[in-house]
């Protein structure tokens, strides 16, 4: 494996790349045009990202795996589905996207993830982790009859194994015994460290034809005689367990080998060809490194995970802090008043903002891996023995314990607050990761208080009132910058369900602003003279300020950064007809549809969401 100092700035040269259109012309490569080709696939995967930003450690890490699979499996045909995404960069470029790959996230260019829709080989589309095997367990039992020859791969992450899902499907899988390959893509050798010499031999036995021969021959030896045939078993399974970790999957119903170097050719050939023809779910374990061939990406694997552009224009002016930054600050803050306060994240330090609280109080910080259900249920564990649980988590991944946030914390009325990051459209990781429907799911729940900050002080305002309210609390906040309003570092907190009047308008029209799109609400409540509310609570509603002026109002218009359907607007239509407003409403937020990967302004612009937008339709409603 070639290695590099630092990432091209100058298109490569890429001779054998270049002979690839699609994986079919791989296919006759000797192992040694496939280790160049490896090389060259690494250094355009460099250069391409540094031109448009994106997802980078994960794909460099399986640059020769990835080779490998296409090299060996008739894909599309085959079904090779990746887990999650991040790591599927030199997938797109093998498989007739090269030219496409730097308009990667960007409107109109590539998914962030593998998309069905986008190409016939990225066979299930992916962005949250943890899918993968039960997809393809899904394909193959609905193949088996009418195409028994078509394969099935997965590829997933150490990560994203540490998720109930993936196991749910392992334990199912092992049950039905399809003809399917579990590829685990160990980057950070989190299942073992044991990749000497040994191990690889003996994987190496294990994933051979002869030894699966004399095996199957074996066992129909010693099966009329039990005493033999279990201490034959008993046997193989303590050498297995001598030299690999893979005792849980074979327990679990798969041949489990491993673990192999994930960078070398030649053994991801040897190994990978004679499992693709076993019968039965198999399990290989491959040993990679993040960042791998990028000498400062191996070093920084956090940082090196997703970049911008490299050579994007710097400015000497201060950056705005971003929201994570202001939770950050206040918990920090907060727990220094409160010992018992912890906080939860599944996987997200970094992202949530927990790296500070993490180094100064890490008795008090639980990174509970990708596991977003146990989070919750972790944290309602926590409540009911008086701890102060803050879970941090982003929006779109709550969704995947919604049951917990019910059944667990709601139903018992815990005292658990729930930080919110990456609320409403998120920009260019897409569809996956918008956090659109908090505000729909959430304000259904009983004893749930659903808080909509406008600014960063808003944010740090309401992030107090929810930790000091004796119950579930949840916080909702967009990814990025805000207004850059001044921040009162106090811990007040605000009355629950108070709004705030922002200004008084001559106009019959009033304004409801709910989250992050003030700025775009006062435009348009200026111009056109309306009255304009910063409603701050989506649950409870402040009912006082909402009947002394909509009860003189003709219309009312809402403004938010979430799903129209079920959304606060809608929670406002509903108290309208409960207290027999008689009134017109408008309501702007995300429509019914999903919003494909861009800037977050351009998402925002499509979902009609900014001041142009909304007086464009105001006006053309009064015309």
């Amino acid at each position: 494996m070639k290695i590099f100092k630092k990432i091209p700035q100058e298109v490569p040269l890429t001779p054998i790349l270049d002979r690839v259109s699609y994986p079919a012309d791989i296919r006759s490569f000797s192992v040694s045009e496939l280790e160049t080709l490896s090389n060259e696939l690494r250094e355009f995967l460099l250069y391409s990202v540094g031109q448009s930003g994106g997802h980078l450690g994960g794909g460099l890490g399986v640059v020769e795996l990835t080779v490998a699979l296409h090299y060996l499996f008739n894909t599309p045909y085959d079904n090779l589905v990746w887990d999650v995404g991040h790591q599927a960069y030199p997938h797109k470029i093998l498989t007739g996207r090269k030219d496409q790959i730097q308009s990667i996230r960007q409107k109109d260019g590539l998914a962030p993830f593998p998309a069905i829709h986008e190409s016939e080989y990225d066979a299930f589309g992916v962005g949250h982790s943890s899918t993968s095997i039960s997809a393809i367990l899904g394909m193959a039992m609905a193949s088996k009859e009418n195409m028994p020859d078509k394969k099935h791969i997965a590829v997933i992450g150490d990560g994203a194994m540490t998720a109930g899902m993936a196991f749910e499907a392992l334990s199912h899988g092992g049950h039905l015994k399809p003809n399917v390959l579990v590829i685990l893509n160990d980057n950070d050798m989190s299942i073992s460290e044991n990749i000497g010499g040994l191990s690889n031999y003996f994987s190496r036995i294990w994933a051979s034809k002869t030894y699966k021969g004399i095996k199957k021959s074996g066992a129909s030896f010693l099966k009329p005689l039990p005493q033999a045939y279990h201490l034959a078993r008993k046997v193989e399974t303590q050498m297995k367990a001598m030299v690999a970790p893979g005792s849980i999957f074979e327990e679990l119903g798969f041949n489990y080998i491993g673990p192999i170097d994930g960078h070398n050719i030649k053994e991801l050939l040897d190994v990978i060809g004679n499992l693709k023809d076993f019968e039965g779910p198999q399990f290989l374990h491959v040993i990679t490194k993040k960042g791998a061939g990028l000498d400062p990406a191996e070093a920084d694997r956090i940082g090196f995970h997703a970049i911008g552009k490299i050579n994007s224009i710097t400015s000497d002016v201060l950056p705005k802090p971003k929201y994570q930054d202001i939770f950050s600050d206040w918990i920090v803050d907060m727990a220094k008043n409160d010992k018992d306060l912890v906080a939860i994240t599944p996987a997200m330090r970094e992202g949530s903002g927990l790296v500070e609280f993490s180094k100064k109080y890490p008795e008090r910080y639980f990174d509970v891996a990708i596991a977003e259900q146990h989070s919750v249920t972790f944290a309602a564990g926590l409540a009911k023995e008086n701890k102060k649980p803050v879970v941090a988590i982003y929006s779109t991944f709550l969704q995947r314990a919604y049951d917990q946030l019910i059944h667990d914390v709601a139903v018992q009325n815990l005292d658990v607050t729930f930080a919110l990051d990456r609320a409403g459209l998120v920009g260019e990781d897409g569809p996956t990761h918008s956090g659109n429907y908090d505000i729909a799911y959430l304000r259904c729940i009983p004893n749930v208080i659903l808080m909509t900050p406008s600014s960063e002080n808003e944010t740090r305002l309401l992030l107090s009132t929810a930790y000091n309210h004796k119950g579930p609390a949840a916080v909702r906040y967009p990814r990025g910058t805000g207004p850059n309003s001044s921040i009162d570092p106090t811990l007040e907190s605000l009355e629950i369900g108070k709004a705030r009047l922002v200004r008084e308008g001559n106009s019959s029209i009033v304004f409801l602003n709910f989250g992050a799109l003030l700025d775009q609400a006062e435009i348009v409540s200026k111009e056109m003279d309306m009255t304009l509310i910063d409603m701050r609570f989506v649950k409870p509603l402040d009912e006082e300020l909402l009947c002394k002026y909509l009860n003189n109002a003709s219309m009312f218009l809402s403004l938010e950064d979430g799903s129209i359907s079920g959304g606060a607007g809608s929670a406002v239509q509903e108290f309208c007809g409960r207290n027999n407003i008689i009134i017109k409403s408008m309501l702007f937020g995300i429509p019914d549809e999903f919003i494909d990967h861009a800037s977050r302004e351009e998402m925002l612009d499509q979902a009609g969401l900014n001041a142009k937008k909304i007086l464009n339709k105001l006006k053309t409603l009064q015309e």
